[in-house]
């Protein structure tokens, strides 16, 4: 299955220029080794998945607007992270509020053309509080 995932686990952004942490924000969700564990569907833009830098991708509007301004220049601007679906995989086993985990593996895609991946997941076992 692979790692499990909990707040304050590493992400990284294909289109992004700088690594950003995951936020887990439900307080009833299982503790694993000090940290709430994630779930699938932890993709709110700010609220789950901080920006990550400055974003390349010319699939988002500001990036498109300010390279046209730089004649064709890529001109990187501030990121904001649109997930376009849930954490995939999730742990086939591991469900955390009824919903399967998120685990090292899973991906997350951006509708700006960027995959969202854990680059170091926080924790390696699950433990029971």
């Amino acid at each position: 299955m692979g790692q499990c995932v909990v707040s304050g686990a590493a992400l990284m952004c294909t289109m992004g220029m700088a690594p950003s942490s995951l936020v887990v924000v439900n307080p009833t969700r299982p503790i694993v080794e000090g940290r709430p564990a994630a779930a699938i569907t932890d993709i709110a833009p700010m609220a789950n998945i901080p920006p990550f830098g400055m974003c390349q991708s010319l699939a988002n509007p500001t990036v498109a607007a300010a390279t046209a301004a730089a004649l064709g220049v890529l001109t990187p601007m501030p990121c904001v992270p649109v997930p376009a679906a849930p954490w995939a995989p999730g742990g086939p086993t591991v469900l955390v509020g009824g919903l399967p985990v998120v685990t090292q593996t899973s991906k997350c895609m951006c509708a700006y053309g960027g995959v969202i991946s854990v680059t170091l997941p926080g924790a390696a076992t699950v433990t029971t509080p």
